[in-house]
């Protein structure tokens, strides 16, 4: 049995992501349902999908300046 450590901290770090996704949008969009209602809640849901498009933009940045200079660097 052979320990890949990268893997295992890949792999650790996409279940803590999407675990922090997954209360973000149901704990945290639920409480705005209960406590205020459908409109307030579909308003919290354009908000967060809103704050997460220069985070997405920022990685996919990110990703593809990181396969630019692998590829560069591969001779």
């Amino acid at each position: 049995m052979s320990r890949d450590l990268r893997k295992y901290m890949r792999d650790t770090n996409v279940r803590l992501i999407a675990g922090a996704m997954l209360l973000l949008f149901i704990v945290g969009d639920g409480l705005i349902w209960v406590i205020y209602g459908p409109g307030a809640a579909v308003m919290g849901l354009l908000c967060i999908l809103a704050a997460l498009v220069p985070v997405v933009l920022i990685l996919l940045l990110l990703a593809l300046s990181d396969w630019i200079v692998k590829r560069a660097n591969r001779d």
